[in-house]
C-alpha cells in the first residue's frame, strides 16, 4: 500500500510539473505580474538564504553577473537535476564573474537540507510568500515557475528565459552569458 501511495504522490508531482511546462506564460503574468523588462534595472529584493544566517539582496552581487533562477520545489526530479547542472558548471560561472542564485517558495530549512543533500555551493533563497517571484512574473499561485534571469554587474536585466528544460538549461545559460559578455 505504501508503494502505491508513493507512486501516486510522485505521479501527482510529475503531473503538476508537466502541466506547468505546457502552460503559456500568461497565467504566470496574471498571478504574479508581468515579466520584468529587458535592459531596465532588475527588480530589487532581499530574501533569507539557505545558510540560515541572514539575507541576501540583489545589491549584494553588484559588480558581478547574476544568474537568478526560479524553480518550483526542492527535492523534485526536475528541480534536483537543474540544481545539479548549475553546481556541475559552477566553476564556469565563477570564471565569467557570475553568481548563480536559486529562488523558490521552500523554507530556509528545506533549502539547507537540499543544499546538503546535493552538495550545492551556491545560495538558495526562500521566497515563501512568493513576493519576489511575483516581481519577476514567475509565480503560479503557490510556487515559483521555472524561469531564469541574467542580470549584469550594474543591476540591469539582460536576459529572461522561460519554459526551460532542466537537463540542458545550465549549458544554455552559459552560452547566453558568453554572448552577453562578448
Amino acid at each position: 500500500m505504501s508503494g502505491l501511495r508513493r507512486l501516486l504522490r510522485y505521479g501527482l508531482i510529475a503531473g503538476v510539473l508537466c502541466l506547468m511546462l505546457l502552460l503559456p506564460t500568461a497565467p504566470a503574468r496574471a498571478m504574479g505580474g508581468q515579466l520584468p523588462l529587458l535592459n531596465e534595472p532588475a527588480p530589487g529584493f532581499t530574501l533569507p538564504t539557505n545558510d540560515g544566517k541572514g539575507q541576501l539582496s540583489l545589491d549584494s552581487f553588484r559588480g558581478k553577473w547574476v544568474v537568478l533562477y526560479f524553480y518550483p520545489k526542492d527535492f523534485t526530479p526536475g528541480c534536483t537535476l537543474e540544481a545539479q547542472r548549475f553546481q556541475r558548471d559552477l566553476a564556469k560561472y565563477q570564471a565569467k564573474n557570475a553568481q548563480v542564485v536559486g529562488v523558490s517558495a521552500d523554507s530556509v530549512d528545506t533549502h539547507a537540507e537540499f543544499c546538503n543533500s546535493e552538495g550545492l555551493k551556491f545560495p538558495l533563497l526562500a521566497d515563501e510568500d512568493g513576493s519576489v517571484s511575483k516581481l519577476y512574473g514567475s509565480w503560479m499561485g503557490y510556487l515559483s515557475m521555472r524561469h531564469t534571469f541574467i542580470v549584469d554587474p550594474d543591476g540591469v536585466l539582460r536576459e529572461r528565459m522561460v519554459k526551460v528544460a532542466p537537463a540542458v538549461h545550465s549549458t544554455e545559460v552559459l552560452e547566453r552569458l558568453a554572448e552577453l559578455q562578448a
